[in-house]
């Protein structure tokens, strides 16, 4: 708090505060203007009724604050965004074009971002085009639940496709804003202000359904699970590097010793958005393609065997497939990111060893030996804090908004808080210590 309170105080990094602040409002009042050919009061009212297991984007929904669910003009929200920018990170190990543009430094990053946006608007389309599919057949807050007004026709479908996949592009842009003039980076930000939003009303639910001892039992939980991420977020293997002397010119360089870091939880919470998008994807096309009565739909192999555990988080078989995925995505996505040839060749051209370990192939070895132990503990870690919604659900803690991912006290929300939070605070405190310097020397 002391760090945000100087920032305050020091007039340039008032400002950034101020633009973000402003940026988040903009993102919150464009996540309640209803889409035209919306019946909000319809929605209103089936929104409080929902159960748990009623929706099919529950993670987009809690990244947007729910504003899916109310079919608002930022419906579809950040969410094209996040999987084009991880659909191109993947891509640069599989295109030499894109490992090319990677290491041409700040041009081929701004090449990057072009396609990633390119990518976004097709997502979003795509995206707004499932939604508006599920809201016509009367699906998405369930069978037979009309969404849309009586009058929409083609024209009506087509334009709210629009206005939802322009909803995503200028949700993009604001992002990008806050993270070019504002502090902190700009889509983590809007998630963490989607999800802020949702916490006052999912604890009255909580309180009103559950009763008093159980939410005090939840809030002591919460609380609990913040410090625990806290303590893993910020844990970290320090392995020890030596430099050797250099000569450069008349100067010697070199023989310093530092350590290399290397956290515990490597992928953040992208194994969790791949393993909840994946779940969701079966869902979505089974509800898109589905025909005939719902009697006809049961009767199915695929609906009565696959989309009933998919259907249901609390489900054990649900929660298995779901622990397995983030581990598996774990280790994947971060042996795409960290390719330990690269720094163990990065310190052999500076002079730098590990003590006790030769460098070049011996140095890369031992890196991906400590990186995949870590790998073990930091999955797992993460896993279980996925799974915690589904236990409390299982333990008959309920919510208003729909699907297990939407329950802002669960696990992968508040690692989403956190680790913003975290990763804000720490800008401020370094831009506070560079005006710092800057009136120094002056």
């Amino acid at each position: 708090m002391s760090a945000i309170v100087s920032a305050f105080k020091n007039a340039d990094l008032r400002k950034k505060i101020l633009f973000t602040l402003a940026m988040i409002v903009l993102f919150r009042v464009g996540s309640q203007i209803p889409t035209p050919g919306v019946d909000y009061a319809a929605i209103t009212n089936q929104i409080k009724s929902l159960t748990n297991n009623s929706a099919v984007y529950s993670l987009i929904n809690l990244f947007s604050g729910g504003a899916l669910l109310r079919l608002s003009v930022f419906a579809v929200g950040i969410m094209p965004y996040i999987t084009a920018s991880i659909i191109i990170q993947l891509l640069t190990v599989v295109i030499p074009k894109f490992e090319q543009l990677k290491k041409e430094g700040q041009t081929g990053q701004a090449k990057m971002t072009e396609y990633t946006r390119y990518l976004t608007v097709a997502l979003a389309l795509l995206q707004s085009a499932g939604i508006v599919a599920l809201a016509d057949r009367k699906q998405l807050l369930g069978q037979g639940i009309p969404v849309l007004k009586d009058n929409v026709g083609v024209f009506g479908l087509v334009t709210m496709v629009l206005v939802m996949t322009s909803g995503a592009v200028l949700v993009m842009w604001l992002g990008e804003l806050i993270t070019d003039r504002g502090i902190g980076n700009g889509m983590s930000l809007l998630i963490f202000a989607g999800i802020a939003t949702s916490l006052p009303r999912e604890g009255a639910t909580i309180l009103q359904s559950s009763g008093g001892p159980v939410f005090a039992a939840v809030v002591v939980g919460v609380l609990i699970l913040v410090v625990g991420v806290v303590f893993m977020e910020q844990g970290q293997r320090r392995i020890p590097v030596q430099y050797a002397k250099r000569m450069i010119g008349r100067r010697q360089y070199g023989e310093t010793s530092t350590y290399l870091p290397l956290k515990v939880n490597q992928a953040g919470v992208i194994p969790v958005i791949f393993a909840s998008s994946l779940l969701t994807v079966p869902i979505l096309i089974t509800q898109i393609i589905q025909s005939g009565s719902p009697q006809a739909a049961h009767d199915n192999w695929w609906n009565r065997n696959v989309m009933s555990v998919l259907h249901n988080p609390a489900a054990w078989q649900y929660i298995v497939i779901y622990l397995a995925m983030i581990i598996f995505f774990s280790f994947f996505y971060v042996s795409v990111q960290y390719d330990p040839n690269d720094q163990a060749d990065n310190m052999k051209k500076y002079g730098g060893f590990i003590p006790g370990i030769r460098p070049g192939r011996p140095t890369a070895e031992y890196l991906g030996y400590v990186m995949n132990r870590l790998l073990v503990v930091g999955s797992v870690y993460l896993g279980l804090i996925a799974i915690l919604p589904n236990i409390l659900i299982n333990m008959g803690v309920q919510t208003s908004a729909a699907g297990n991912q939407s329950m802002p006290f669960g696990g992968t929300a508040i690692l989403i808080l956190v680790s913003v939070a975290l990763t804000t605070v720490k800008q401020i405190e370094s831009q506070l210590m560079q005006a710092n310097y800057e009136g120094f020397l002056k």
